[in-house]
């Protein structure tokens, strides 16, 4: 069975979830704007199932499922029902709103932040390794554990606000029920704020929402 590190990667670097990174995980991945989509592109263009990506031996391919606004992959609109091969690098448009790239492995996927277009957040996370990236330059030391968890809950919301309860559900888990003090959580924040900082002083990326929680500002190149 291949490590988790060798399944290919969706960059996504425009549309309503620009900056996020979605793994591969199954031997087929439905896309589209439907909530039983295992990758749900919101945007109204975007058909209900629009394409699907699937492992057949050891190669991946890409299938539009006869969308009403099309599909691109390297500037080439793709027939439906037409299976075609997908390569490491190639750049997918789903409806022409939402662009993203195949990368071959969540292990390579950090190298290529520079090939990727100007849209592409600052921050990225490598999951596997729990690796920290700013404008490709890694946060080291690594994140502690509860920092990691923190970052990682507030960067899946992909900007959305997250509230601390979620917050005490992502970090401590085992302490659903018993309680987390505030106090805890903001010190937490401005830890994980002050590594950010190590790397990138000038930019705010976590924000905190008066009343509700917080989110991420990840800002594009």
């Amino acid at each position: 069975m291949a490590d988790a590190a060798d399944k290919p990667v969706l960059i996504i670097h425009e549309g309503e979830k620009a900056g996020q990174r979605f793994i591969i995980q199954e031997p087929e991945l439905i896309i589209g704007r439907g909530g039983e989509c295992g990758l749900v592109l919101p945007e109204r263009q975007v058909s209900r199932e629009h394409i699907r990506i699937y492992r057949a031996g050891e190669q991946y391919y890409l299938e539009d499922l006869n969308s009403k606004n099309g599909t691109w992959v390297n500037g080439r609109q793709i027939p439906g029902g037409e299976p075609v091969l997908l390569h490491d690098g190639d750049e997918i448009n789903v409806a022409l709103a939402a662009k993203m790239t195949f990368v071959g492995s969540e292990a390579t996927a950090p190298l290529m932040i520079h090939e990727l277009p100007s849209s592409l957040g600052r921050l990225q996370i490598n999951r596997e390794s729990r690796r920290v990236f700013i404008a490709g330059k890694e946060v080291d030391p690594p994140l502690s554990l509860p920092q990691y968890r923190l970052l990682e809950l507030l960067y899946d919301a992909g900007g959305a606000v997250c509230t601390r309860d979620g917050v005490v559900e992502a970090v401590w888990p085992e302490a659903v029920g018993e309680g987390v003090s505030e106090q805890a959580i903001d010190a937490l924040v401005r830890r994980l704020r002050d590594r950010l900082a190590e790397v990138d002083p000038e930019t705010q990326y976590i924000v905190t929402v008066r009343g509700h929680g917080f989110r991420l500002e990840n800002p594009y190149e």
